[in-house]
């Protein structure tokens, strides 16, 4: 007669360990559960330093914003300086990488840089993203690690990706004021100008950006020729 197993057996069945083939699932569900509480985290950061401001945010606030225990954002973040930098990395540099990742352009110099910045315009402004900017703007003065993370993850990789380009349109006769390339700044100025113009005025005279930004290229590159 087979012996039938006891409560034990059946037990220590039931809570059988996953050999080392199957440990996949539960260990990628717990690291999925921990990357949805972080995304929580920095999603609820976003909405509490937009609306509070970066210095009057509190990491208790973005806990309860987060549905989250404040312990559970140190298992991530070791301050608000931290987060902060987190929601750069995630939520804008990624529109400024798309600049030095641009192929050769087979076409003119201008409409390159039209492109890109014209989708930059797009994805910023009126955007979290924009909102984010005018933060650092604002803020960035009182708080200078911040401004300085700022400048080496964004404005230092925007400014050598226009340089790159303001030199190639240089080299092709596209650009006559060699000195541009000097002064990149000039270049990405419409970008700035409008995040800042359109939270504060927009209500009074709304910008449009995408056309200021052709006339300032037709100043940089000359009128286009219309046939």
């Amino acid at each position: 007669m087979t012996k039938k197993p006891t409560n034990a057996a059946t037990a220590k069945s039931a809570h059988h360990q996953p050999e080392a083939g199957e440990a996949g699932a539960p260990v990628s569900n717990r690291a999925a559960r921990a990357a949805e509480r972080r995304d929580a985290i920095v999603e609820a950061a976003m909405e509490e330093f937009i609306t509070r401001g970066f210095a009057a945010t509190r990491l208790d606030d973005i806990a309860r914003r987060a549905g989250v225990a404040k312990g559970t954002i140190y298992l991530h973040f070791k301050d608000k300086e931290s987060m902060f930098e987190e929601l750069v990395r995630t939520v804008i540099v990624p529109v400024v990488a798309k600049l030095n990742a641009l192929p050769p352009p087979t076409g003119s110099v201008r409409d390159l840089i039209e492109t890109f910045a014209g989708n930059f315009l797009k994805e910023v402004i009126g955007t979290r993203r924009g909102d984010l900017v005018r933060l650092i703007v604002a803020e960035g003065p009182r708080f200078p690690a911040v401004a300085d993370f700022y400048y080496r993850e964004v404005v230092s990789r925007g400014m050598a990706g226009m340089r790159a380009l303001i030199e190639l349109g240089i080299a092709r006769g596209e650009i006559r004021q060699t000195n541009l390339a000097r002064y990149p700044q000039i270049l990405i100025a419409p970008a700035m100008i409008a995040v800042i113009w359109q939270s504060l005025f927009a209500r009074h005279a709304p910008l449009d950006a995408q056309d200021m930004l052709r006339v300032h290229l037709d100043l940089i590159f000359g009128e286009r020729r219309t046939t």
